[in-house]
């Protein structure tokens, strides 16, 4: 599984290759430099200050041309190295993270609305954001620190060979202890992580949703019950990061004990050797300077194993959201829809939500003829909004079949079925651009003018023009500076702009008052204006005018008519209609 996950993760990895190669070189100089350090120290102790043939001024001499030369080394060379390596080291890290979030975006675009229906924002937001982010550390530890310590490590051990061969087997008579301390720990690490990610997004999803619904936690007064309930989504996160912080903190005081212990044994045999003349003190001295070369990357490679750890679980969970398979997709061979007459036809469709769920819809079947308006109406639950989702096939029909102008739905490209259907919902959303920007998302080429036409036709022109920097004013996340009346008209410009053959209205004027309804009412009918238009309607006074009418009960189509014809045949849409007029 861990293997898996690094093999997917080398795809992004692979077009930087000379970058992270070119990288590591650079790393290993830097690296290599300080190793030089207590080679100067025995240089400096046994053939500059112990040494008996040379005069007081000559050693001075010796010692600023060594001081003088190394200073050269570590303030002239060394610093544009290190500049290097910090620079390409985030530079492909942070371009690995673009193209993964590209790609990760690109996959949510093209998940169905099941997938949405099912999983929070919140839990979907962590995985691309703080998973992808975690996911950095494998570039900057795995690819590039890692290797880097290894090769401080070995040719920290070359030099200590060529000194002294004894003394290096000393000072690596922990090496074994260390390799099963890190393998013992760190397997276990890596699965409480997982569990401390899975925690750290729900307290995430719980936060996206109560910011959302602020205005109802305050409507309710439920301030002192939510603080709880976050304390108890909080409570979580911190018992599962300390479990966490338990294990890593064992790790590490095993770890370090262990590398702590060679030390001690390289002073003790070193000492006793200088003790009997079998070895120089500037070699003790410089042995002691690099076993901390040794083990102090080896104790980063602990800190790095924790790292990568937490990377690889993130790498999972980032893996399991690019894995959601894609219910509603093109086929192989789907044909462009050509420009639409705008004939809608149902035969024998059913569908159901969830596999073994109750069936939303039974053997439907209707025909809607180009430039027609019809209206849906029936009781809420009755598959009103499933029939329309079906249209552009935001899901697909587990029955029957969809057609358009004599095309199955599923034979064509979403894309061109899309772009031929505009809908105007209860509740629309816009998104916290410029109110032109929103617009634009009808036609993202369109001009100014065009624009502006839209606006005009959705009776949307005056209040726009009365916002402070007109169509260029902000509207807030989900368009809350915006009032309702004002919120449905930029989404219905929207939809002019588009000029799409088929509309699609799902109770487009029931949630505003008379006045934003009347001016709304007055667009829609515009829009509607010579194109197929499928309404579904609360209130029934708003479709009698509507070529058809569809009844839908329990998922199935109990009646159709006109207006009249239904009134006549005195049937459920008579009643509901008595019933409202008694309203």
């Amino acid at each position: 599984m861990i293997m898996s996950s690094i093999r997917r993760y080398m795809r992004f990895i692979k077009p930087y290759t000379w970058e992270i190669a070119l990288t590591i070189i650079i790393g290993i100089v830097k690296f290599a430099i300080p190793l030089f350090i207590p080679l100067l120290l025995k240089i400096v102790l046994d053939n500059i200050i112990a040494a008996p043939d040379l005069t007081d001024a000559e050693k001075t001499k010796e010692l600023f041309y060594w001081l003088g030369g190394t200073i050269i080394v570590f303030f002239v060379i060394r610093p544009p190295i290190e500049y290097y390596r910090q620079y390409f080291a985030q530079h492909v890290s942070n371009k690995v993270l673009f193209d993964i979030r590209q790609e990760i975006y690109a996959h949510l675009q093209r998940l169905s609305l099941r997938y949405y229906a099912n999983t929070r924002a919140g839990d979907v937001i962590s995985r691309m954001i703080n998973d992808v982010e975690q996911t950095k550390n494998f570039v900057m530890t795995g690819l590039m620190n890692i290797w880097l310590d290894f090769a401080t490590i070995v040719i920290a051990i070359i030099i200590m060979f060529v000194m002294d061969v004894k003394l290096t087997f000393v000072a690596l008579i922990a090496f074994p202890l260390y390799a099963l301390s890190v393998k013992y720990f760190f397997g276990k690490l890596r699965a409480l992580t997982r569990q401390r990610s899975q925690a750290l997004a729900g307290v995430q999803s719980y936060l996206h949703e109560r910011v959302a619904g602020m205005s109802i936690i305050k409507s309710f007064t439920l301030e002192k019950h939510e603080q709880q309930l976050f304390d108890q989504a909080n409570g979580e996160f911190l018992e599962k990061a300390l479990d966490h912080t338990k294990w890593n903190a064992k790790s590490f005081a095993v770890v370090n004990t262990i590398t702590d212990v060679a030390p001690l044994l390289v002073i003790l045999y070193a000492g006793y050797q200088v003790i009997n003349g079998e070895l120089s003190v500037g070699t003790m001295v410089a042995f002691i300077g690099y076993i901390e070369r040794l083990y102090g990357p080896l104790r980063r490679l602990v800190s790095s194993s924790t790292t990568l750890t937490q990377s690889i679980a993130s790498m999972d969970r980032m893996f399991e959201l690019m894995d959601e398979p894609y219910e509603v997709q093109n086929k192989e061979n789907a044909i462009k829809l050509p420009q639409a007459n705008g004939e809608v036809r149902f035969e024998q469709v059913a569908f159901h939500y969830e596999k073994d769920g109750t069936q939303i819809l039974q053997n439907m079947d209707f025909t809607i003829q180009p430039g027609e308006t019809v209206a849906f109406v029936g009781m809420s639950g009755g598959g009103k909004s499933t029939i329309i989702s079906l249209i552009p096939r935001f899901y697909d029909t587990t029955g029957g079949t969809v057609w358009i102008d004599g095309h199955d739905v599923r034979d064509v490209t979403l894309h061109s079925l899309r772009a031929q259907i505009g809908i105007v919902l209860q509740d629309n959303i816009l998104f916290s651009d410029s109110v032109k920007e929103n617009i634009l998302m009808g036609k993202p080429d369109a001009t100014d003018e065009e624009v502006m036409m839209a606006a005009k036709a959705a009776n949307a022109h005056d209040f726009i023009m009365s916002l402070p920097n007109g169509y260029d004013t902000k509207v807030g996340e989900r368009g809350v500076k915006l009032s309702g009346g004002q919120k449905q008209r930029v989404a219905i410009a929207r939809v002019f702009l588009k000029n799409p053959p088929i509309l699609i209205l799902d109770e487009a004027t029931s949630a505003l008052d008379l006045e934003s309804e009347a001016l709304i009412q007055e667009s829609l009918d515009a829009l509607a204006h010579e194109r197929t238009t499928i309404i579904i309607a609360h209130r029934l006074s708003t479709i009698t005018h509507a070529d058809k009418i569809f009844v839908i009960e329990h998922g199935q189509l109990i009646e159709s008519g006109t207006h009249a014809q239904l009134m006549t045949k005195q049937g459920t849409y008579y009643n509901l209609f008595q019933v409202q007029h008694l309203e």
